[in-house]
């Protein structure tokens, strides 16, 4: 058995990777599923398009690759974190479309969560802020709004999981309804210091605590994938939500290492090791990756639109046609013109956490075009991950020395975004070899379990760098661009 299938279960799309027994890739398929957007910061998905496009990827993948069952030692899945799907405990049948990371519905519900006075105990045990973002208000929309489901949960018929969990109890017919430590952090129904669901949370939501699932370490035995779908049994060995797996991919085992991934939304994880940090900036604390029943926690700022925004100027706008006409129009804009976009079209992530604002452009002339709004769009991943890093410094040291950035996905691959992210923070940026940071985290969980794959120091040694990016701005210039978005945000919040 000289491979490992990582599933990569994404917002937009759904992937599989092989990896051989060197961790580079053999083969990969990928296909995108339809997004649905019912009402204003409505976001779901088709549990069935997320279950169908796993399925035929890995398919696909094995063919293209020309392996057999007998060649695959075990599979790992990362994914979509916070998503909620809650299905019948019998059929497997959805009650309701998936309700995505990105659904701001419970908004008002989180409010009055707030004026409560229960913010303090949530963050206290889960490490995580009262926001639409996570599971468990979600979870509890579905129970109170689709009819019978409360009923049903309350007599054990029906179970809750995020995706992985849903993947897992799909691809081994239902003899396994488990889930990893770094997504069961993401619900906001775990306690992360004593490692278990807490039944306080629980009761506060009403949410009935069987529907949910066992909680393992990210290398662990989620059970067997069924012998139907890839012609034998295969194991299912590794599970980490995507943010947590792109971490372990770019070996950010010690503390103080921090990485940022580009997909959908941006997400930065800062290692702070065995100390769950208490963030003063509304950063999140969560569990970083969890092995022999440690978790390492980190620090967490979250971006809910990055690669969200190209996709808004090509299905939105309709400016470009493909993702990769962003940068040669960035790359052509009047650099006499200031054009600041914050994209908050589902509100605003860390550290501001502003559920109910949307979107805005600010420096808009009669001589701004597709040139300018591509320009800001990439512009303004990197001013969010600024915002995202000067929380970190402030809760983590007190210093104002960056630590290098490692960087991944999809638009990590954009140099003149990467450049531009250099120069706002003011710090070098390391992009890997493998800009699949994610999957291989996944794979390395699932080929180590399995005994194919380096241990932890060893996989750190081999990490590769492909390229840095140092800071080429003035230091004046910068900061007179961060002040522009500062600006700008401020006039979206009061908006």
């Amino acid at each position: 058995m000289t491979h490992v299938l990582a599933i990569d279960q994404g917002t937009t799309s759904s992937r599989a990777i092989l990896f051989d027994a060197d961790m580079k890739i053999t083969a990969s398929a990928q296909e995108e599923f339809k997004q649905h957007f019912p009402n204003s910061g409505w976001v779901e998905h088709d549990p069935a398009d997320l279950w169908a496009t796993t399925a035929a990827t890995c398919r696909a993948a094995i063919e293209k690759a020309g392996l057999g069952p007998d060649d695959i030692a075990a599979i790992g899945i990362t994914n979509q974190r916070e998503t909620v799907v809650v299905w019948d405990k019998e059929t497997g049948q959805p009650v309701y479309n998936a309700i995505v990371w990105q659904d701001r519905r419970t908004a008002e519900f989180c409010r009055e969560l707030r004026e409560a006075g229960h913010g303090d105990t949530i963050t206290e045990r889960t490490g995580l802020l009262v926001d639409p973002y996570f599971s468990a208000t979600k979870l509890k929309w579905i129970l109170d709004n689709v009819e019978g489901a409360r009923g049903r949960a309350e007599r054990g018929e029906l179970l809750f999981g995020t995706v992985d969990s849903f993947l897992i109890w799909k691809l081994t017919g239902g003899a396994a309804h488990v889930t990893d430590a770094t997504n069961a952090a993401r619900t906001s129904l775990y306690d992360i210091h004593k490692g278990r669901w807490s039944s306080t949370i629980c009761a506060l939501f009403d949410i009935p605590m069987s529907m949910l699932p066992e909680v393992r370490d990210c290398a662990s035995d989620f059970g067997m994938a069924r012998a139907d779908l890839f012609g034998r049994q295969i194991p299912i060995l590794g599970v980490a939500g995507d943010q947590q797996a792109a971490t372990i991919g770019q070996a950010c085992f010690s503390p103080g290492m921090l990485k940022s991934t580009y997909g959908t939304g941006c997400f930065a994880l800062l290692n702070t090791g065995e100390t769950a940090v208490t963030s003063k900036n509304r950063l999140l604390t969560t569990i970083a990756y969890q092995f022999d029943g440690k978790p390492t926690y980190a620090l967490e700022g979250s971006i809910f639109v990055a690669g969200a925004v190209v996709q808004w100027l090509r299905d939105g706008l309709k400016i470009i046609r493909a993702a990769e006409e962003t940068q040669p129009l960035a790359e052509k804009a009047d650099d006499t013109q200031n054009v600041v976009l914050v994209p908050a079209f589902v509100g605003l992530g860390a550290p501001y956490w502003n559920a109910e604002c949307r979107g805005a452009v600010f420096g808009l002339t009669r001589n701004s075009g597709a040139e300018e709004f591509a320009k800001a769009a990439l512009e303004s991943v990197g001013y969010q991950t600024r915002d995202l890093l000067e929380a970190m410094t402030a809760d983590w040291q007190s210093s104002g020395a960056r630590a290098t950035l490692r960087v991944d996905g999809g638009m990590s691959a954009s140099d003149w975004a990467m450049q531009f992210l250099s120069d706002i923070i003011g710090a070098p940026v390391d992009r890997p070899s493998v800009l699949e940071t994610t999957a291989l985290g996944a794979a390395w969980l699932a080929g180590q379990r399995a005994g194919l794959y380096p241990d932890q120091d060893c996989f750190a040694r081999n990490w590769a760098l492909e390229k840095t990016f140092s800071p080429q701005m003035d230091a004046a210039d910068r900061d007179h661009k961060y002040q522009a978005w500062r600006r700008a945000v401020d006039a979206t919040l009061a908006f």
